[in-house]
């Protein structure tokens, strides 16, 4: 599985980004798409995810600022972020996850995209 995320840039305080990543590659199904993000000096966070049905989980900071969707058909996943805050830098990872049975788990990252946003 390949995963390439796009979307990252530098915006001012309370602006708006969205980003997308798209698998490709072969694979079944893929369970969990999501988003971490890393910003300097700081581990890697888990900001939001979403099921093959599209059920979301979400880090409590994102409070309602993000949302995350699927297109399943696309194998593609977007968070949408909203009234973005100097604190949301850092690069965004897609994450992806495929659940391969006995409790096995195929877990695969993309590059990253910088999300930069200036107070």
């Amino acid at each position: 599985v390949q995963l390439q995320a796009s979307g990252g840039g530098l915006v001012q305080a309370g602006d708006s980004l969205r980003l997308s990543c798209d698998a490709s590659g072969s694979f079944p199904s893929i369970n969990v798409m999501g988003w971490y993000r890393q910003a300097p000096g700081k581990e890697r966070e888990l900001v939001a995810g979403a099921t093959r049905a599209g059920t979301p989980s979400y880090a409590d900071f994102v409070k309602g600022r993000f949302t995350i969707s699927r297109d399943n058909a696309k194998n593609a996943v977007y968070l949408q972020m909203n009234s973005l805050e100097p604190e949301d830098t850092a690069v965004y990872y897609c994450n992806a996850k495929i659940y391969a049975g006995s409790g096995r788990k195929n877990e695969y990252w993309g590059q990253g995209t910088q999300v930069t946003v200036s107070s």
